[in-house]
């Protein structure tokens, strides 16, 4: 129930805009569903406005403006066809099937026909139509079409589809001016904003895209454009801001810079290779991890690539997952002299997950409860069958590595090892150097033919998990219908440098695959019960997590991950010698430590090593020969002089230990 009033000046029956006359006020909630602000209501019972700012009302305002932009498209090239034109996270894009790809002129010249739609004050005016008049009406749109004829069915339907259509009516939204001509139409689920002036001018084209229709490459190649939408202009500029940084971070172009990883196109797309210093931290990253896994009660386990077709048959993901997975290679086939098959072959496929294996682990001998609960670990390599288009860097690829734990209970011991595995993670990422997080817990709604299991376990498993989450003390957002079908989730999300949010962490309770695989422990009553399973990803992947990180430091990594994390310049060749017997100590340490030798000036020298990002440059002249001490410059380029040599190697040690960023001098006072 809400606790709204009405303002006294308003009689019920009243619409949106009498209820809330703040302009900041977009649309309306109404028993947990959108509507638009011109929605007439008898009662204020359960009546909520939504702001702009908010999530929701930040949506309708970029949804609204695909509309804008779809409708100054067609007012250019009329003969362009309409895809969809769903929000993104900080934006927008919208699909458009053209006989000629759009140019930077034309995104110019839509801009400004934007800009005047905008000024027009178009209303938005919602319509609901039957299914036959929704194909009359659009009879020239056959994306449309094809729509209409998936309703109801939108996971198949298109990605971002669940704007325009869904299971319940179709609905159009007329764009009417002030004089009360319908100057645009298009099927849409809406909400909208009001009108076309509440877009204001905080929106912008950001770039433009080509998009297969329904995401498959079986379909037409759409053009899409991409854009932003924010409240105010400030809010458009800081949005751009945060972009520029974004774009100077991007893990792509300091992967290159720095030498760390590529993608050889000899190899295939979204298959990469780890250079000599990407090896490195990526080593650091996974030998930190293991030895903490140990610590905490983990084994670690190896499992293969590739599988025969019957396990990931049993594990169902062959029938949930298989458009994720790649085509079968059939093995063990054979043929006679003439070429006909005598012996049918076997398929077997590249592993999309590490799960299945990991239960056959579980299952190759009788367990007791005095044996759980069981932690597997292991450094998996996967394979997932994406599209082209939708790789990105290491955070979208083919072929990663999933730091992959599976952890087998007892019912009575699932909120115990919840907790232990979320205070490990958070614990694990903070060793990363990322603080601030927040929890998001997925669970059933109620629609009840969703889900599977009895009332019982979603009620306990549910609540061990919301128990987990509040004991955390950290942020909780509870989203309904979120959850796998067969159990509740806790999913970690952080922020990095610039303010971006990153899911991470998983922990998911799974009692289905422990059904499909028949997984026992004798009880101490001498019965046969079923465990109960948790999926955990610390990282996600090895690779999106790297990726991550190298974005978050803009490739100036903690001294303890660095790929060099010593370098010493000579101010002059005799001087080499002398930081030589240095960087051995350093060495002997265990610290990555090198000289530079090469011919360069010293000052080319210190810029090649800052533009490399090394966090400690060691630099020796004469005076520090003389005295036994060496000078450290740092990569904002201070400098220390005249320190110790025990003491330099002394702190350089400590830094690494203490995995602490050190970019300048105050970094290692």
């Amino acid at each position: 129930m809400s606790d709204l009033i009405a303002p006294a000046d308003v009689e019920l029956p009243a619409d949106g805009f009498a209820l809330f006359p703040d302009r900041s006020v977009i649309a309306l909630r109404i028993d947990g569903e959108l509507k638009d602000l011109a929605t007439v209501v008898d009662t204020v019972d359960g009546v909520e406005p939504v702001t702009v700012s908010s999530p929701d009302g930040l949506n309708i305002l970029r949804h609204s403006t695909a509309h804008i932009l779809a409708q100054a498209v067609q007012r250019i090239r009329p003969q362009a066809n309409l895809g969809i034109g769903p929000p993104v996270t900080d934006g927008f894009y919208y699909d458009f099937g053209v006989e000629e790809p759009f140019t930077p002129e034309d995104l110019k010249a839509i801009k400004k026909e934007m800009e005047r739609i905008v000024r027009e004050g178009q209303r938005f005016v919602r319509r609901v139509v039957t299914d036959d008049e929704a194909r009359a009406e659009l009879a020239d749109e056959p994306f449309k079409l094809e729509l209409i004829g998936l309703k109801g069915g939108t996971k198949e339907a298109a990605e971002g589809a669940s704007v325009e259509v869904g299971a319940g009516e179709l609905t159009i939204y007329d764009n009417v001016t002030r004089d009360g001509e319908t100057a645009w139409k298009d099927l849409c689920r809406g909400p909208h904003v009001p009108n076309t002036r509440m877009v204001g001018n905080g929106w912008d084209l950001t770039r433009m895209a080509g998009a297969y229709w329904r995401g498959s490459e079986k379909n037409p190649q759409l053009q899409r454009i991409y854009g932003t939408a924010w409240p105010s202009k400030d809010e458009l500029r800081a949005y751009q801001h945060r972009l520029e940084e974004a774009a100077k971070r991007d893990h792509r172009k300091l992967g290159k810079e720095l030498d760390l990883f590529s993608f050889p196109e000899e190899i295939g797309s979204g298959l990469s290779v780890w250079h000599p210093r990407g090896g490195i931290v990526r080593g650091e990253m996974e030998q930190h991890a293991r030895r903490r896994h140990i610590e905490g009660g983990y084994t670690y386990v190896y499992t293969p690539h590739i599988s025969k077709e019957d396990l990931f048959l049993t594990s169902n993901h062959l029938v949930t997952y298989k458009d994720g997975m790649f085509p079968p290679i059939v093995m063990d086939e054979e043929r006679d002299a003439d070429g006909n098959i005598t012996k049918q072959g076997q398929d077997y496929y590249l592993k999309p997950m590490n799960c299945p294996m990991h239960i056959l682990i579980y299952k190759e001998r009788a367990r007791s409860y005095r044996d759980l609960p069981l932690r597997f670990a292991e450094n998996g390599t996967v394979y997932r069958n994406e599209l082209s288009g939708a790789l990105h860097g290491l955070t979208r690829v083919r072929g990663f590595t999933q730091d992959d734990s599976h952890l087998f209970v007892t019912p009575e011991q699932l909120e115990t090892e919840a907790t232990r595995v979320l205070e490990f993670v958070i614990s694990m990422l903070r060793d990363f150097g990322l603080e601030d997080f927040e929890l998001e817990l997925s669970m059933r709604d109620d629609e009840k033919e969703k889900w599977i299991g009895s009332d019982e376990f979603w009620q306990y498993s549910t609540d061990a998990l919301r128990n987990v989450a509040l004991a955390s003390g950290l942020k909780l957002t509870e989203v309904p219908g979120e959850a796998a079908f067969y159990g509740p989730k806790i999913d970690l999300k952080t922020k990095d440098a610039i303010g971006r949010t990153w899911q991470l962490s998983t922990v998911q309770v799974d009692p289905n695959l422990p059904e499909r695989f028949g997984l026992e422990y004798t009880g101490p009553d001498g019965e046969k019960h079923r465990p109960i399973m948790i999926h955990r990803a610390l990282f996600g992947s090895i690779e999106r997590f790297f990726a991550i990180l190298l974005e978050h430091y803009a490739g100036a990594f903690p001294v303890w991950l660095s790929p060099v994390q010593v370098v010493g310049i000579p101010v002059a060749e005799q001087y080499g010698d002398y930081l030589e017997e240095i960087v051995s100590r350093l060495r002997a340490k265990g610290v990555r430590a090198e000289v530079d030798h090469s011919d360069d000036r010293m000052q080319k020298k210190i810029r090649t090593h800052t533009t490399q990002k090394v966090p400690v440059q060691l630099i020796a002249g004469e005076q520090d020969r003389s005295g036994g001490t060496v000078s450290f410059r740092f990569r904002d380029g201070s400098q220390t002089n005249g320190i110790p040599v025990d003491e330099a190697i002394d702190k350089i040690v400590a830094a690494i230990a203490e995995r602490l960023l050190v970019n300048t001098a105050a970094d290692l006072a």
